[in-house]
């Protein structure tokens, strides 16, 4: 089984488009793992929700989609992404409502446990570091977790001697999962920042048990016109081109 593992989506359909292109291009995929955050940001909620669910993905929630449905306040967001979230939210039919409100937290695939944020706090915490993914090990049962949330690629292990270290998700690697425990980010989709503006997106063949990183360049310039043409925050748009 192939599985595409996509994260924080957020609205930009020429970054979608692109990465899912570019599965197609590489052997196609039998499931879709979805990490949450499908909308916010970006000028395409509406068409990225419904190329979503045509996909009939196994997808959790993630906290812009949250707070696009008035689940949490905006008042815990930064100003632009507020102001993000409010215009994604007028632009919502009832039956987007109703699908983000359907996602679950947290769900349990193959052997893996999807969350956005992080196991034990699955909407607000960002695992940046060795340090808070050892706190989180403890906290889901199966052997390999998925996480958004940062837009970073990024691997961390729980060694045998049970210390948490932090390894770099690069592409052209295959990450040979094994039976250490491992907490995986295949980075952001349609916002990463990492440095590197292009899309990121992570695929897993169970025969193998082998997950590799892409990254794909997309029309960014599209994307922040379509920003701009919505009177989206103007901070927002530059950090496209800088993939930050």
């Amino acid at each position: 089984m192939r599985c595409a593992i996509l994260a924080d989506i957020h609205a930009n359909l020429a970054a979608l488009e692109a990465v899912l292109n570019d599965i197609e291009k590489k052997g196609g995929f039998d499931e879709t793992w979805c990490l949450g955050d499908i909308v916010g940001y970006g000028p395409d909620p509406r068409p990225c929700l419904e190329m979503v669910q045509r996909l009939k993905p196994f997808c959790i929630a993630g906290n812009h989609d949250l707070a696009a449905i008035g689940r949490i306040d905006t008042a815990y967001f930064n100003p632009d992404a507020a102001i993000a979230c409010q215009w994604t939210t007028a632009q919502l039919a009832p039956a987007d409502i109703a699908y983000l409100d359907s996602l679950p937290l947290t769900l349990e695939r193959e052997g893996f446990t999807l969350v956005h944020g992080s196991p034990r706090d699955p909407v607000w915490e960002y695992v940046f570091s060795a340090s808070i993914a050892a706190g989180n090990f403890d906290v889901f049962r199966s052997q390999l977790c998925l996480v958004g949330h940062t837009h970073e690629p990024i691997v961390f292990r729980l060694e045998k001697d049970g210390e948490c270290k932090a390894a770099a998700f690069s592409p052209g690697i295959g990450l040979v999962l094994g039976h250490t425990r491992m907490m995986i980010n295949p980075g952001g989709v349609g916002q990463p920042r990492d440095g590197d503006p292009r899309a990121s997106y992570a695929i897993y063949e169970s025969e193998g048990r082998v997950m590799r990183l892409y990254r794909v360049p997309y029309d960014v310039q599209a994307t922040q016109d379509r920003m701009m043409r919505a009177g989206l925050p103007v901070r927002l748009v530059a950090r496209l081109g800088e993939g930050s």
